[in-house]
């Protein structure tokens, strides 16, 4: 139980961060408001 535990949490980890990634590498379509980005989440730019 606690090795399908660590491999759902690692996987739900990765998945969290590919999202993160795609979310601060685009803008938002509406130019009424795109919210602030953590300090953090601005590292993993690719620009």
């Amino acid at each position: 139980m606690k090795k399908l535990q660590n491999k759902s949490g690692a996987i739900i980890a990765n998945m969290a961060k590919a999202v993160t990634t795609m979310n601060v590498n685009s803008a938002c379509m509406c130019f009424a408001h795109q919210p602030k980005l953590p300090e953090t989440a601005k590292k993993l730019r690719k620009f």
